[in-house]
């Protein structure tokens, strides 16, 4: 059977089909485009958890870039222990000197500045070691060792890491004293047990003010410039640990430093408690932190 040809008309519909179908499938986003692995894991400090921050960023995050973050809350220490496992894609801590030695064992790339705030030494109002008008953190330290209750994380967090240098820096070792008690906890936990016990302890300032209207513990020292507390954004080594998700890491720690997530740090906490929770530090060099 002979096929009649096709009429100019209908040949002018198949090419404006075909068009339409080529536009369509250069102006449709290719796979690549969209996260190739959906899932990240940041292991990050209790006190950005704790004072709510990532309550704030992690949704934007999220939103902007289509990655779903997992986030486990610990110490500094154990977020890093994480990456050198490489059970982590990325870290945000607090803990410069644990953190050089981590970029020098080659576990993480990228280091970089995010934000600071300072950490305090609470206490009961009655302040019964009197260390309020103590000139330094060491020579408070001096004054509650031996008779008076200190209330430490002991788990190896920036926190903690701060407190053991403080310690040294007073030529004290506080291990095996009955007045030192260690709680292996997060710092919003080791704040309850001080509250409830009438300890001293110390703590970054941000979670003191996210807590501090049911805690009972006053600032009795601070701006003594040992106790700066500085955050690092680290993406792990995906060299190292090729199941990283190093594309998701760079892009966390892009967010962090961007101008809209500063933006957002420097004015968090302002409305509630009348000033920031942290200070945005990105671009900015360590040295220069607390001028």
């Amino acid at each position: 059977m002979k096929l009649k040809p096709i009429k100019p008309v209908f040949r002018h519909l198949v090419f404006l089909a075909l068009l339409f179908l080529i536009a369509g499938l250069v102006a449709t986003p290719t796979a690549s485009a969209a996260p190739k692995q959906k899932n990240l894991i940041l292991a990050t400090t209790t006190s950005t958890q704790d004072t709510g921050l990532l309550d704030k960023l992690i949704p934007m995050f999220e939103k902007k870039t289509g990655y779903f973050v997992k986030t486990i809350a610990v110490g500094s220490g154990q977020a890093m222990a994480m990456g050198q496992k490489g059970e982590a894609d990325v870290l945000l801590v607090h803990s410069p000197d644990a953190e050089k030695k981590f970029m020098e064992g080659q576990y993480g790339i990228n280091r970089r500045l995010v934000m600071h705030n300072d950490f305090v030494i609470v206490g009961p109002p009655a302040d019964p070691a009197a260390i309020k008008g103590s000139k330094s953190s060491p020579e408070a330290f001096k004054k509650i060792a031996g008779g008076f209750l200190f209330v430490s994380r002991g788990d190896n967090s920036g926190t903690h890491a701060k407190e053991k240098a403080i310690w040294k820096a007073a030529g004290i070792n506080p291990e095996g004293g009955k007045w030192y008690q260690q709680t292996g906890l997060g710092m919003g936990q080791t704040l309850n047990v001080a509250a409830e016990k009438k300890g001293y302890t110390l703590t970054d300032r941000g979670t003191w003010l996210s807590l501090q209207k049911n805690l009972g513990l006053p600032i009795l020292m601070q701006g003594d410039p040992i106790l700066l507390n500085i955050y690092h954004v680290i993406e792990v080594n995906h060299a190292k640990w090729p199941k990283v998700n190093a594309a998701g890491a760079k892009a966390f720690a892009d967010f962090m430093v961007s101008a809209q997530t500063q933006k957002v740090i420097k004015t968090f906490g302002v409305d509630k408690y009348g000033s920031p929770l942290f200070f945005p530090d990105a671009g900015k060099r360590v040295e220069d932190l607390g001028k």
